[in-house]
């Protein structure tokens, strides 16, 4: 979707190029280029306590019991006050904490409510600087894309680990006793990093669970694209930018999504959020899992199922992949309130 993306923006007159907070920007890579370069989690300006709570509130927004327990662990071992923590678990008020603690709390908190406010925005700006922003930015969106791929799978503690998120809901029991999780191990070791460690890594993960687990079972987006065709894919990529109330995001993806023969009733669909009847039965299925996924933070046993049964494992792990990705980019779009290019309208109301 992003190379879709890309090339309608590369086709637009310079006049009417799209803006942002950063100025000329066209999209969430536009958006990207905008960073300092450095590895956002382990080596940005504002160091590793303010690092982990970017995650943290990420996770807290995204009720994501796995995420914030092994992040919790480690914002406690790099330095960060337990009093914050307590503040993000128990989502607090944010008064009497520090600035930067406050800034970061807050912007987590108004991207997963799709909206950054001028002031929470200048506030960050005057507080980073747009370079390390961008930073911060791109790491909470990181980590809403990893929060989307556990949440899907139902990744829960390994026996012997305690999670230290209350939750509004109990989370499904449709999991594996190795893997903790819906997908069925794999015991292949991922390839080590060759240079700076990746999220996850440096042994935080336990063994058999996480995002690397779950990439495993996935066969990349050229392989998606071969087995359910670009179609599908935009459909998951609007239920993604529906839920998040992602306008720039929705617009340019549904423009992919009517040249790539989406049916006008199943966008229709995703974008007045009727119940998903009288489509086809994939649709149906991607629409009924996204919404699920970011509507309620977890996925039931019985919507699993039957997404399992319709695309494979394979698929399906790629699909949330999609949906992953443009979660990803809706932190972006949203905080640094990315609008469309001139003369182009909205097809999603606000």
């Amino acid at each position: 979707m992003k190379h879709v993306v890309l090339i309608l923006a590369l086709l637009l007159p310079a006049s009417l190029s799209a803006q942002s907070r950063l100025g000329s920007t066209d999209g969430a890579a536009a958006i990207r280029s905008h960073r300092s370069g450095v590895d956002v989690r382990w080596e940005n300006k504002v160091g590793r306590a303010l690092s982990e709570l970017a995650i943290l509130a990420t996770a807290r927004e995204h009720d994501q019991p796995y995420e914030w327990s092994l992040h919790e662990m480690e914002a406690i071992a790099v330095g960060l006050d337990p009093a914050v923590i307590e503040v993000v678990r128990n989502r607090k008020p944010l008064a009497g904490l520090p600035d930067k603690e406050t800034t970061v709390i807050a912007l987590a908190r108004e991207i997963a409510a799709h909206r950054v406010t001028s002031e929470t925005y200048s506030r960050a700006l005057n507080t980073f600087g747009e370079t390390t922003l961008v930073d911060v930015v791109s790491l909470m969106g990181g980590y809403a894309a990893t929060a989307t791929r556990l949440t899907a799978v139902n990744q829960q503690m390994p026996p012997g680990w305690k999670q230290f998120l209350p939750l509004p809901f109990t989370p499904p029991s449709d999991i594996h006793p190795d893997s903790r999780s819906r997908l069925p191990l794999i015991r292949t070791p991922a390839p080590a990093a060759a240079n700076a460690p990746a999220l996850y890594s440096r042994q935080l993960a336990p063994e058999g669970t996480g995002p690397g687990q779950i990439g495993r079972h996935g066969g990349g987006l050229k392989s998606l694209e071969a087995s359910v065709g670009r179609p599908l894919i935009d459909v998951a990529a609007l239920v993604t930018a529906r839920a998040h109330n992602q306008l720039y995001d929705w617009t340019m993806t549904e423009l992919a999504a009517q040249r790539d023969g989406v049916p006008s009733a199943v966008v229709d669909v995703i974008r007045t959020n009727k119940p998903a009847t009288g489509i086809g039965e994939k649709e149906t299925v991607m629409i009924e899992f996204g919404r699920e996924l970011f509507g309620r933070h977890y996925v039931t046993a019985e919507t699993y199922a039957r997404a399992l049964k319709v695309f494979g494992e394979r698929d399906l792990i790629d699909l949330v992949g999609v949906m992953a990705q443009h979660a990803d980019d809706a932190a972006l779009l949203t905080a640094f309130d990315q609008q469309l290019p001139a003369g182009q309208k909205s097809t999603l109301a606000p």
